[in-house]
């Protein structure tokens, strides 16, 4: 929906351009592409953020129902890491090889 906003707003810019300004018609469109454009690259930015989100979340998920998962090389599963929820982050837990280690959950694979 607010991708359908983005383009709505777009237009009413290029409307805006073509009856209150002096520029020439060439101008506006340049114009109206620039902005466009900038609305399609939020729209990408967003999408990535969003599906790299999704990966973080799935190996939290994993790591929650005891499975191993992947993370900078490393085995982390719930005996050896503790999670941290508000940044995402595995501690290593105490008297294992991993104490005090801590992996940033985004750069865990599944």
């Amino acid at each position: 929906m607010a991708y359908l906003a983005g383009v709505v707003l777009t237009l009413l810019f290029f409307l805006t351009l073509n009856y209150f300004t002096v520029l020439n018609k060439q101008q506006k469109y340049l114009v109206t592409a620039v902005v466009m454009l900038l609305v399609l690259l939020a729209i990408g930015f967003n999408k990535y953020n969003t599906a790299q989100q999704e990966k973080m979340m799935n190996a939290v998920l994993l790591y929650k129902q005891g499975k191993t998962i992947n993370c900078e090389g490393l085995k982390v599963n719930i005996d050896n890491y503790t999670l941290s929820v508000g940044t995402y982050t595995f501690i290593g837990k105490k008297d294992t090889d991993n104490y005090a280690k801590m992996i940033s959950a985004s750069t865990c694979r599944e």
